[in-house]
């Protein structure tokens, strides 16, 4: 009993332990991070301290997923213990017109093959 009242005290009770993760081409972080028991998968993100390390990540335009699902509102969703948030980085080409030119040259060399 003395046990659970020192960790009540100690506030052990009000925190919780997550990860945050930020990947670049040539470099990649992750971060464990322990914050009050609560706190938005956003604050909890920027309380990390990932930016002192990535410069460019944007809060106030910054994709954020748990586990690799995206978060909605990441400023409303509070985060449980032992998940690991993700910073995303924007995206440079749009994935559906990727693979329709990737689609179309396909079809243009089966094309080309062709007797």
């Amino acid at each position: 009993m003395a046990e659970n009242n020192n960790r009540a005290e100690s506030g052990e009770d009000f925190r919780v332990s997550i990860e945050v993760a930020y990947a670049k081409p040539e470099d990649y972080r992750i971060l464990v991070v322990e914050v009050k028991k609560g706190t938005s998968v956003l604050d909890a993100a920027r309380q990390s301290g990932m930016k002192s390390i990535f410069s460019e990540i944007d809060w106030d335009s910054v994709k954020l997923g748990i586990f690799g699902k995206a978060v909605i509102r990441p400023a409303d969703q509070a985060v449980k213990e032992g998940d690991r948030i993700e910073i995303y980085r924007p995206l440079i080409a749009d994935p559906k017109e990727v693979r329709k030119k990737r689609a179309e040259k396909v079809k243009l060399q089966k094309e080309a093959a062709a007797p």
